[in-house]
C-alpha cells in the first residue's frame, strides 16, 4: 500500500503536462487564419465591400453555410488528393 501512493503521485505528475497541452486548442486565431476564412467566405459569394447591406446577417450566414459544401466538393472531385504520387520508370 505504501508503494501504491507514490506510484499514483508519479503517474499524476506525468499526466498533468499532457492534459495541459490538450487544452491549447482554444488558442486565438492568427491573422493568416482569419484572412483565409475571409477569402473562403468571399469565394462562397459574400461581398463585404458592397456597402451596407440590408440583409447583412442573412447574407454572411448563407455564405458561411456554403463554405463546408464548397470544401467537400473541391476535395472530392478530380485528380490526385493531398498525398504525393510516385512515377516508377523501368528500362
Amino acid at each position: 500500500m505504501k508503494a501504491f501512493i507514490p506510484a499514483v503521485v508519479l503517474v499524476s505528475a506525468l499526466a498533468a503536462p499532457v492534459v495541459a497541452f490538450a487544452q491549447e486548442s482554444n488558442a486565438p486565431l492568427t491573422r493568416a487564419q482569419v484572412r483565409a476564412q475571409v477569402v473562403q467566405i468571399e469565394k462562397a459569394g459574400y461581398q463585404p465591400a458592397g456597402g451596407a447591406s440590408p440583409y447583412y446577417p442573412a447574407d454572411i450566414q448563407a455564405a458561411e453555410a456554403r463554405v463546408p459544401a464548397a470544401k467537400a466538393a473541391s476535395s472530392s472531385t478530380g485528380g490526385v488528393g493531398s498525398g504525393s504520387s510516385a512515377i516508377v520508370v523501368t528500362h
